[in-house]
Parts: structure tokens; sequence; C-alpha cells
């Protein structure tokens, strides 16, 4: 079996997003694979992102997988990785994974990570052959929108977007070096999949959040998705969270959305029990994997959002 791994065109957007969806849809039982994720998206929305690279595996000409890896500064990440399951259990996905390997080391990351089904030895088995080791649980939380404090702006309404964007960037380099979503921020931007909160402090942000809303983004209808978060270290770093959760609900409340999702690694005790103490119920639960076994920003101090999905 001659197996090719090339870069994901956009004539393979369509095929890749009914391969993601089968996939899991297969892996979880749904009685109609097709049905998940409803009208959200991963695959286009991941695709068009600037610095993300996209794979796709094909097998005599025919696409049978895909992944993305994502690039946070000096953090990456792959996902969603799916495999057509006609093709489960043929080896395919080492092809995948091996490129995807070489990708990370062309980036020269200094912490590489993965979100995965932690009650899937077989998943679990498969990534910890790249030398990925299995460390903290990671909820998926969500809660019913109900009131706007205030005290946020959007990204889309300040005088200067880019020293914006840069004082995030700041923020995220303090709590672990060179992390920075400056690209997630701008993918949001760029294909109006949202927008990114801001809790300001005097001239400085207090705390931001990349969200999206809507269909056809990684939310899909009806809901606000933070796919990151984070508040500025220091004492004052849970008030400042406390204050970021407020802002993500009236973000999502002005747009007309009923819910916020947003995952938690639950080795950021704080922000967990912050999160819980303001409603956040959980759903999925999967299991973060990470290169090197070292807990990187998955710290108690850290009071930051994201899921690594």
């Amino acid at each position: 079996m001659q197996v090719d791994v090339r870069p994901m065109g956009e004539a393979d957007l369509t095929e890749a997003d009914r391969i993601m969806r089968l996939a899991f849809g297969t892996f979880v039982g749904l009685p109609d694979p097709m049905t998940f994720m409803g009208d959200a998206d991963y695959v286009r929305t991941r695709w068009a992102a600037e610095g993300t690279v996209a794979l796709a595996a094909e097998v005599d000409g025919r696409l049978v997988a895909s992944n993305f890896v994502t690039p946070w500064g000096s953090v990456g990440f792959f996902g969603p990785l799916t495999v057509d399951p006609a093709w489960w259990g043929t080896g395919v996905v080492h092809h995948l994974l091996g490129r995807t390997m070489e990708v990370f080391e062309s980036w020269a990351v200094r912490h590489r990570g993965l979100f995965t089904f932690g009650h899937s030895p077989k998943h679990v088995m498969l990534y910890q052959r790249y030398g990925f080791v299995p460390r903290f649980l990671t909820p998926i939380l969500s809660k019913p929108v109900t009131t706007d404090e205030g005290g946020w702006v959007p990204l889309s309404e300040v005088a200067d977007p880019a020293e914006a964007v840069a004082a995030c960037a700041a923020l995220t380099a303090g709590i672990y070096d060179g992390l920075d979503v400056s690209g997630e921020i701008g993918a949001v931007q760029r294909q109006k999949l949202g927008d990114t909160v801001l809790v300001e402090d005097g001239r400085e942000p207090a705390a931001f959040a990349v969200c999206h809303v809507g269909p056809g983004t990684e939310a899909g209808s009806g809901a606000c998705y933070v796919k990151f978060g984070a508040a500025r270290p220091g004492p004052e770093a849970p008030a400042r969270f406390d204050r970021l959760l407020s802002a993500c609900e009236g973000f999502a409340l002005r747009r007309g959305a009923s819910e916020v999702v947003a995952g938690v690694n639950t080795a950021r005790r704080g922000a967990y029990r912050s999160m819980l103490g303001r409603g956040f119920r959980p759903g999925l639960i999967g299991v973060t994997m990470h290169a090197p076994d070292e807990a990187a920003y998955h710290h108690p101090g850290a009071y930051v959002i994201d899921d690594w999905r």
C-alpha cells in the first residue's frame, strides 16, 4: 500500500470534513455519524488559519485521512486527526503522524501536545509511540448565558488592533515563555468567526479570550466557544480570570448565543474551580498528552482556557 502525505488543498475540504465527521461520529456511536458536531466546522477554519499546517493522506489518489498541526509560538499541538473508518487498522495513521512530527521539528517548538479520548487505550497507546505522555484530564465545560456585566471590549472596536494583539502576546509569554496565540486571533478576525474579547486594566489587558460564535465556526449554532483565554499572571490573576469569564458570557449574549463552551485543563486548579463556581458544567472529558513529560503552562497558577481539540 502506497500512502502519500501532502499539504491539503481547497479541493480536499469537503471530503476531509466528511471523513472527520464520519470518523468521530462512528467512534462515539452516533446513529447517524454524519451529524457529529452539527453545523460547527473545524476543517475549513483550521485549513484557512495562517501558520496551521493541514495534512492530507491519500491512497491511490483517494483522500483517506487528515490532520491539522497548529503553532502557538513555543507550543504546538495537532488535531483533529481523523482516518476514514474503512482505513482504520491499515497503518495510514502512522504515515500521517510521521509527517506531523516532522512539522514539529521544523518549528522547533518547546512543547507539543494533543487532546484525545481518555477512555480509549487504543488512542493513548498510539500517541505514546510518538513520545506523548497522558498527564491531565481536560473537560469541555458549558453554561447558559444569563447576563452582560460589561467591563470588556471586542478587538474589532479598539483603536489600535495591532497594539492590542501584541499586548496579548506579551501576556501569554508571561504565563509560558514564547506562548503566542496571535495566529488564532488573526484567524478569527480574518474569517469573521467571532471576535477577541479584551478585559482592560489601564493600558494593558487584564485578560483576553479568542471566541468563536455561530454556525460555520468551531462553536456551532447557539454557542460561543472560547478557543483560548488567559488572565495576566500574578496575585490578581483569579480576579482577572473571573472578569474574563463574565466578559465571555457578555460577548455571547450580545452575539445571540445561548451558551458559552470552554475547555480547561484540570491541572489549572484555580481556573477549573473558578469555572465550576460560575456554573460551568462538564460534558465531554478528554485527556491531554504532552511531549516532553512536563507541565508547560498546565499548572495551578495558570489561569488559562483551552483544550487542544
